[in-house]
C-alpha cells in the first residue's frame, strides 16, 4: 500500500523563499520531469483531506526542506529557527535570567506569542512538552529532544491559527517536522563548528540507516553532540555593573535599617563599593552597598552532550491497510555557569559575640556565604525524552482512515546548590560543621566553628570548608510530563464540484497531559536562603475533542476551506467551539490571492494553575533610582480562566515574469483574556513599598530590594500584525550556473498589549522589559543569494534586525525610574551579519556511485558583537546570538 507525502508546488516555491536554495528547486523540478505523467493526492499540514499535487494552500504555509537546512550550516533544529523572521521571541540561549532552569533545551516562539503558543508536530503527531518550565511558566516542547536532524524531510509551518484543527495550542500556528520516507540506504555525517571566543566547539556525528521491502521498510537514525561551554568572561559584552549585585562577600551590614559597607573591606577584595550620599555621618562607618560582579562565571553557551535516536517502521498488512510506529528517545546533559553562591535574602543576624564582628553589637549580614575568589557553582539539568506511537491506515473507496496512539514522556531534572537557613544561621553563631550538635556544643570549639561573614575572611580569618560544606546543599527538581494521546479519523470525496471532488474529514481526539514536579525535601520545608523552596505538586487535564473540516474545490480556480472544533476540558476550563474560514482563489496562471480567518482557546495549564518557583532577575527599583537584582518567587493561580483569540490573514502569490516569484501575506492576532505571568518589574514601578508584593532588607518600606512576588493572571488583551514578503528570482546564465538572489522579510505594524500594571503599551519596536511583552523589533530581513554550477554550489546570507527602544535604560545609559527626560529610552541598535557556506559534491568530480559532500561554512562572518544593552550577560538573549563568529565544516558520506 503505497501512501503519498510528496510536496505541492506552492510548498515547494515557499522552502525556495525560505532560505534561498534553488537546488531544492532544481530536485523538484527533475522530480517534476520525471514523474510527469504520475497524479498524486498528497495531505499537507493544514488540512485532513488529501487534495491533487497542483493544490494551493489557502492557509500562509512554510516549508524548509534538508537541503535549505544544510545551507545554513544548522547543527540542531534551534538554528532552523532562529534565521527564520516569523520567530520572535524564543529562548534558545542558557540565560540564567530568563532562561533559568531550562539550559539545554530549544523551542520556537511564532509572531512572540508565546512559547507555549505554537504546536510543535512531528509527522503530524502531538509532543510532550518539557516537565521544567520557562521563568515565565510556560511548559513547551523542547526541539533538542525530537529527532536527529539527519532524519528530517521537511518542516511545514502554517503561518495563522489553526486551533480550528488541531486544537488549542496551535494558537499561533503549526510546526510540523517531518522524517523522509521509505529511505533506502545508509548515510553518515560529521559535523566540526569553531567559534572565534573562548573554547566553544562543537561535534556532531549522525547516521542514518533505511531498508525497503515488498511489504514495508525500516529506518532508523542517530546523532551525537558535544558542545562545550562559552563564558562570559571568555567574550564579555556587558559592562561589570551590569552584572553587579548589591548581594556580596565583601557584603553589607545593616544596623536597624542602615546600610554599611563592610569596614573590614570592600574593594581591596574585589567588591564594588556603592556609598549613599544621603545617608551619610549617621554611624560612624560608611552607608551603602558592596556590590559583586557574578558574570564571569555565568556561561553564553552550556557544556553539554545530545543524544538523540529514532526508529520508525511501515508495514503493509494489506493492499489496503498499513500499520506504522515510530520510537524516539532523547538523553540530554548541560551544566551552566553560575555565581559562587547565591545572595542570601533572609537576612541572617550575626551577634554581638561573634569574634569577627567590629561592631560591637547584632547586624544582619546582607550578601552571600561566597563571592569573590570562590569558583562559580554550575547548575546542571539531565532531560530524558520517550516518544511511541503506533498507527493504522486504511484505505476507503472514495478516501481513506487513521487510527493511532501515542505515549510520550519528559523527565527532567534541575539541580543548583544553594545555602540552608537554619545551618547558616547555626554557623554565624559558632554552631557550624557536620559534627557539630548546637544543643551540646560549644560556639567556636570543637567540631563547632564559627562562619566568618566580614572580609577578614580572606585574610586573619579565613572559613574552613568545613563551615562552608555544613551549610550547602543543592536544590533538586525532579519534573516529569506525560502525555497520551488516541485519536481518529476519515476523509472521504462526498460530491463532485466543477474544481474536482468535495472532500470530508471527521476525526476524534482524547488526550490527557499530567505534569509532576517533586522538590527535595529541605525545598519542601522551604530550607533554602535564595530558591527558598516550594511545595510539590502532581496534577493532570483531560481533553476530548471532536472536528470536521470540508474541502471545496468550487471551480478550477477556487478552492474553500472550512473546518470546525470541538473540545471539552471539563472542571473549571469548560469546552469551546473554535471555527476557521479560507479561500485561495488563482486569478490568473500567475496570480493567486487568499485569505483566513479563525478562533482559538487555550486552557490554562497544570504549572499555572498548580505550580511554583523562584528564579534570579534584574530588575530597575525606582526608590534608588538603579538595577538590582531580586528573587521573584512565582506562584500558581487556580482561579485562571482560559484565552481566547481570533486570527486572520490576506495573502497574494505573484509571478510577473518568468522565475520571479513574490508572496505577500497580511497578518492579525488578537487575544483577549491573555494568560500571562505578571511582570516582576511592572509590580515593582506601580508600587515600589507594596510590602504585600515587595520584600527588602532593614526597613519594609526603603530598604534594598530582596524579593518580588508574583503569579499568574489575565491580561486584558494583546494585539499584534504585519506583512510577511518572500520573493525570489532565478537567474540562468550560459557556462556560470545558476544565480538565485531571495529576499525574506517580516515587519510588525502593532504589538499592542494592556499590561495588568503597566497599563495599555505600544510594544512594537520594543524590549518591553517593564511589561507582559516579550522583545519585538519591527522588521526581520533575510537577502540571500545562491549560485550552482555542477559539482559546485555555494551561498551567502545577510541577516538584518532592526533597532528597537530598550525600556530597561534611558538614552544616556542610566535607568529609567527617574524619567528619561528628552533624551528618551536607550536604542538597541540595528544588527546585521553575514552567513556563507560552499558545498563540493565530491562524488561528481570522481564519478563515484557514493555520495561525498563536503561543506565548508561560517555563521557571523565578520565576528560581530550583539548590540549591548545596559543588562546582565550585554545582549538580548531573545534576539540576538551571543556567540560570534562560528567556522564549521560538514563531511557526509551517503551509500
Amino acid at each position: 500500500m503505497k501512501f503519498t507525502g510528496k510536496k505541492t508546488i506552492i510548498a515547494a516555491f515557499v522552502a525556495t523563499q525560505m532560505l534561498a536554495l534553488p537546488t531544492l528547486a532544481i530536485a523538484q523540478e527533475q522530480e517534476q520531469e520525471d514523474e510527469a505523467s504520475q497524479v498524486e493526492l498528497i495531505m499537507v499540514t493544514g488540512s485532513f483531506v488529501r487534495r491533487s499535487e497542483n493544490f494551493e494552500s489557502p492557509s500562509p504555509l512554510a516549508v524548509v526542506d534538508s537541503i535549505a537546512i544544510d545551507a545554513i550550516g544548522a547543527k540542531n533544529i534551534a538554528d532552523i529557527t532562529q534565521t527564520l523572521t516569523i520567530n520572535s521571541g524564543a529562548e534558545n540561549n542558557p540565560d540564567a535570567f530568563t532562561q533559568n532552569a531550562t539550559a539545554g533545551t530549544s523551542n520556537i516562539n511564532l509572531r512572540g506569542l508565546g512559547v507555549a503558543s505554537t504546536l510543535v508536530l512531528l509527522n503530524n503527531r502531538r509532543q510532550v512538552v518539557n516537565s521544567q518550565q520557562t521563568n515565565e511558566g510556560l511548559n513547551f516542547v523542547d526541539t533538542s529532544s525530537l529527532v536527529p536532524m539527519i532524519a528530517i524531510d521537511r518542516v511545514e509551518i502554517i503561518k495563522d491559527g489553526a486551533s480550528a484543527l488541531y486544537g488549542s495550542d496551535a494558537v499561533a500556528g503549526v510546526v510540523n517536522f517531518i522524517t523522509k520516507r521509505q529511505y533506502d540506504g545508509a548515510k553518515v555525517s560529521f559535523d566540526y563548528q569553531d567559534g572565534a571566543h573562548g573554547n566553544n566547539k562543537e561535534y556532531v556525528i549522525q547516521g542514518l540507516f533505511g531498508a525497503t521491502g515488498e511489504k514495508g521498510n525500516v529506518m532508523a537514525a542517530l546523532s551525537y553532540t558535544n558542545r562545550s561551554p562559552l563564558f562570559l568572561s571568555d567574550r564579555r559584552l556587558s559592562r561589570p555593573q551590569d552584572d553587579t549585585s548589591a548581594l556580596g562577600n565583601p557584603g553589607t551590614f545593616f544596623i536597624g535599617a542602615l546600610p554599611i559597607i563592610d569596614p573590614t573591606g570592600c574593594a581591596e577584595f574585589g567588591g564594588f563599593p556603592n556609598p549613599i550620599p544621603t545617608l551619610q555621618g549617621l554611624t560612624p562607618f560608611e552607608e551603602g552597598t558592596c556590590g559583586f560582579d557574578f558574570g564571569p562565571g555565568y556561561s553564553y553557551v552550556p557544556d553539554e552532550t545530545r543524544v538523540n535516536a529514532y526508529f520508525k517502521a511501515n508495514y503493509d498488512i494489506t493492499d489496503t491497510l498499513l500499520w506504522s510506529t515510530e520510537v524516539g528517545i532523547a538523553r540530554n546533559r548541560a551544566e551552566r555557569g553560575g555565581a559562587p553562591s547565591f545572595p542570601n535574602l533572609r537576612g541572617p543576624i550575626v551577634p554581638a559575640t561573634h569574634p569577627n564582628n567590629v561592631f560591637g553589637r547584632p547586624v544582619m549580614f546582607f550578601g552571600r556565604a561566597e563571592g569573590n575568589g570562590f569558583d562559580a557553582d554550575p547548575a546542571n539539568t539531565e532531560s530524558d525524552t520517550f516518544r511511541f506511537n503506533t498507527s493504522l491506515q486504511g484505505e476507503l473507496e472514495n478516501g481513506f482512515w487513521e487510527v493511532s496512539y501515542t505515549n510520550a514522556t519528559n523527565n527532567f531534572l534541575f539541580r543548583v546548590e544553594d545555602v540552608l537557613n537554619t545551618e547558616f544561621n547555626l554557623a554565624l553563631n559558632g554552631f557550624g560543621g557536620a559534627e557539630c550538635n548546637p544543643v551540646t556544643g560549644t560556639p567556636g570549639e570543637g567540631g563547632c566553628e564559627y562562619f566568618n561573614p566580614f572580609a577578614t575572611s580572606y585574610t586573619t580569618s579565613p572559613n574552613s570548608q568545613y563551615v562552608i560544606d555544613s551549610f550547602s546543599a543543592d536544590q533538586v527538581i525532579d519534573s516529569k510530563s506525560t502525555l497520551e494521546v488516541i485519536e481518529g479519523f476519515a476523509s472521504f470525496d462526498i460530491f463532485e464540484m466543477d474544481g474536482g471532488a468535495a472532500g470530508l474529514a471527521l476525526g476524534l481526539q482524547y488526550r490527557e497531559e499530567s505534569l509532576m514536579q517533586d522538590y527535595d525535601k529541605l525545598s519542601n520545608e522551604d530550607s533554602f536562603s535564595f530558591v527558598i523552596g516550594n511545595p510539590d505538586f502532581d496534577d493532570s487535564i483531560s481533553v476530548i475533542a471532536a472536528f470536521a473540516e470540508i474541502a471545496l474545490p468550487v471551480t478550477e480556480d477556487l478552492d474553500i476551506q472550512i473546518a470546525l472544533r470541538f473540545e471539552d476540558y471539563g472542571g473549571t476550563v469548560g469546552n469551546t467551539v473554535d471555527p476557521k474560514f479560507a479561500f485561495n482563489y488563482r486569478a490568473t496562471e500567475d496570480f493567486s490571492v487568499r485569505a483566513s480567518i479563525s478562533t482559538s482557546f487555550r486552557a490554562p495549564s497544570v504549572f499555572m494553575q498548580n505550580g511554583g518557583a523562584t528564579s534570579l532577575q534584574q530588575l530597575n527599583d525606582p526608590l534608588i533610582n538603579a538595577n538590582a537584582f531580586a528573587a521573584v518567587r512565582t506562584s500558581g493561580n487556580a482561579d485562571l480562566t482560559p484565552e481566547e483569540s481570533t486570527a486572520y490573514n490576506i495573502g497574494f502569490s505573484l509571478e510577473p515574469i518568468d522565475g520571479l516569484t513574490v508572496e505577500v501575506d497580511y497578518w492579525n492576532f488578537d487575544f483577549k483574556d491573555l494568560i500571562i505571568q505578571e511582570s516582576a518589574q511592572a509590580i515593582l514601578s506601580l508600587n515600589p513599598s507594596d510590602t504585600t508584593r515587595i520584600i527588602r532588607a532593614g526597613d519594609p518600606l526603603t530598604g534594598p530590594l530582596i524579593q518580588v512576588n508574583n503569579t499568574f493572571v489575565n491580561a486584558s488583551s494583546l494585539n499584534t500584525s504585519g506583512f510577511d514578503f518572500v520573493t525570489s528570482y532565478k537567474i540562468e546564465t550560459e557556462g556560470m550556473g545558476r544565480f538565485t538572489p531571495t529576499l525574506q522579510m517580516t515587519y510588525v505594524t502593532e504589538y499592542e498589549l494592556d499590561d495588568p500594571q503597566a497599563g495599555i503599551i505600544d510594544g512594537a519596536g520594543r524590549r518591553n522589559f517593564t511589561n507582559i511583552g516579550v522583545s519585538s523589533p519591527e522588521l526581520r530581513a533575510n537577502l540571500g543569494l545562491n549560485w550552482t554550477n555542477g559539482a559546485y554550489s555555494a551561498n551567502i546570507f545577510a541577516r538584518y534586525i532592526s533597532a528597537y527602544d530598550d525600556d530597561q535604560n534611558c538614552a544616556d545609559g542610566g535607568p529609567i525610574a527617574a524619567g528619561c527626560s528628552a533624551q528618551g529610552l536607550k536604542e538597541v541598535e540595528s544588527h546585521t551579519i553575514f552567513d556563507g557556506q560552499i558545498n563540493i559534491d565530491i562524488s561528481q568530480l570522481l564519478g563515484t556511485q557514493t555520495s561525498y559532500l563536503l561543506s565548508l561554512g561560517a555563521i557571523n562572518m565578520l565576528d560581530e558583537n550583539p548590540p549591548q544593552l545596559f543588562t546582565n550577560s550585554g545582549f538580548d538573549s531573545k534576539v540576538h546570538d551571543p556567540r560570534g563568529r562560528q567556522v564549521y565544516a560538514r563531511f557526509a558520506v551517503e551509500f
